[in-house]
């Protein structure tokens, strides 16, 4: 095997193994399903690079690398085929079908290779997907659909056999009804979602808190400086990015490990889709931007004069956004467990031990002189493991399986944990971060539940 190969196939294993990322469905470790796609590139080209790009292509949009990452791991051309695979969309850019269409917008200005690894993508997805989840597949389908209307460049045998799929796939659930399922529909939770007080409070907590609350300045160079006197500035002032300047605008940045001599205009790079936001940008925007990109470059008066680094993330109005976030989000599972337990049903889904701890908590309020129903004594993850026992709330939370919610709670745990005691959050939870901004930013606009 290749050894540019056999190095995607070890980078793209451990990191998406690194945060136990599995199927949805069937609970394999998440290598199979990119095994499956790229051996189905393997069947219609000997592009080791295409291969490559099909073993790392969620590994951007899933997993803490970023497209810089891989560009240092891989080289431009296998960077380039992965950025094209990744969705570019934000959460604040609408419903999922708004998002969607934006996604379906980036990959149909794709390279035709990087449209023969989407089909793959596309058939291994939508086999998994029907087999499964009859509900969810009625909407996968239509967006499928309009996904292999731009997708004809890619390999003509994959484009037929990702059509041949899917009409097997809807025959496998029931003719659809007369003109389709409308792409606007959206997947709402029912009984259990946000109470309009939490949603107010989540609302105020998402659009308080802006991109230009982070950003640091940005510094920048003409395009002719001579690299030796940058680098000495970079360093001494512990800058890892700057823009860089032509005819007094920056329409580029340089980053400090490329520079090796020679003038600046030799190391430009261009911003990416979707890299440059405005100051009033919301912070789950800045998250998204900073899961696929090392840097975020920021808008100000119409001048590109800010930037944003993962690391900007452990700054404590960053932490404090989180928390409050997390803080409604464990006061919504109270008030779910009222309404789907009354009065002390919710008991038997705990062990004695939780509940003798529950207990003891409480009793140490009481005699503080504190009051509080015995259920606000639980841990968060007590009060989502209640939750999760109805098997009705597990799918209006959009979960397949208990496996499934139970991760995402431990998640959400860890990152409540390190932000109370001041941990580093980007090291240990980025995923969840991202993942957690994400659903709530749809939650608080959009009224979804995200696949």
């Amino acid at each position: 095997m290749n050894d540019l190969v056999s190095h995607a196939i070890e980078y793209a294993t451990q990191a998406h193994a690194r945060i136990d990322q599995r199927r949805k469905y069937s609970n394999q470790p998440y290598d199979v399903h990119l095994k499956a796609v790229a051996n189905l590139v393997r069947e219609v080209a000997g592009d080791k690079h295409m291969i490559a790009a099909a073993w790392l292509h969620d590994t951007v949009e899933d997993t803490p690398a970023t497209v810089q990452d891989i560009e240092r791991e891989f080289g431009s051309d296998v960077a380039k085929l992965v950025s094209e695979l990744t969705d570019i969309s934000r959460p604040s850019d609408g419903n999922r079908a708004i998002r969607k269409q934006i996604d379906r917008q980036h990959i149909a200005k794709a390279s035709s290779r990087a449209k023969t690894v989407k089909l793959a993508d596309l058939i291994d997805n939508c086999r998994d997907i029907c087999s499964h989840d009859n509900r969810f597949a009625k909407v996968f389908l239509v967006e499928m659909e309009a996904l292999l209307s731009v997708l004809q460049e890619g390999d003509e045998t994959l484009y037929k056999r990702a059509w041949k799929v899917l009409h097997t796939c809807r025959e496998q659930i029931g003719k659809l009804q007369k003109g389709g399922f409308d792409l606007g529909r959206e997947i709402v939770p029912e009984s259990h979602g946000i109470p309009f007080e939490q949603q107010r409070a989540l609302r105020l907590f998402t659009e308080s808190f802006k991109a230009v609350d982070i950003a640091e300045p940005l510094a920048s160079f003409d395009g002719e400086s001579r690299v030796e006197m940058v680098e000495e500035v970079m360093r001494s002032n512990g800058w890892i990015v700057a823009g860089m300047r032509d005819q007094g605008f920056v329409n580029g940045f340089i980053q400090l490990q490329d520079l090796d001599g020679g003038i600046c205009r030799d190391y430009k790079r261009e911003f990416a889709k979707g890299q440059i936001l405005h100051g009033d940008a919301s912070l789950s925007d800045v998250i998204q931007v900073l899961t696929r990109h090392e840097s975020c470059f920021i808008a100000l008066l119409g001048d590109l004069s800010g930037v944003i680094l993962r690391s900007h993330i452990q700054k404590p109005i960053v932490r404090m956004w989180l928390f409050g976030m997390i803080t409604i989000i464990e006061m919504n599972l109270i008030e779910n467990i009222k309404e789907t337990f009354p009065g002390d049903e919710w008991q038997r889904h705990l062990s004695k031990k939780r509940m003798e701890n529950a207990k003891e908590l409480q009793t140490e309020r009481i005699r503080r002189g504190q009051t509080g129903e015995l259920l606000d004594c639980l841990q968060f993850s007590d009060k989502a493991q209640i939750l999760i026992n109805s098997d009705e709330v597990l799918a209006q939370l959009g979960f397949a399986t208990r496996r499934s919610a139970k991760k995402i709670i431990r998640d959400l745990e860890s990152l409540r944990n390190n932000l109370a005691h001041s941990q580093d959050i980007v090291a240990h939870d980025w995923p969840q971060i991202a993942r957690m901004t994400r659903r709530i930013e749809a939650l608080v606009h959009w009224g979804e539940v995200e696949e």
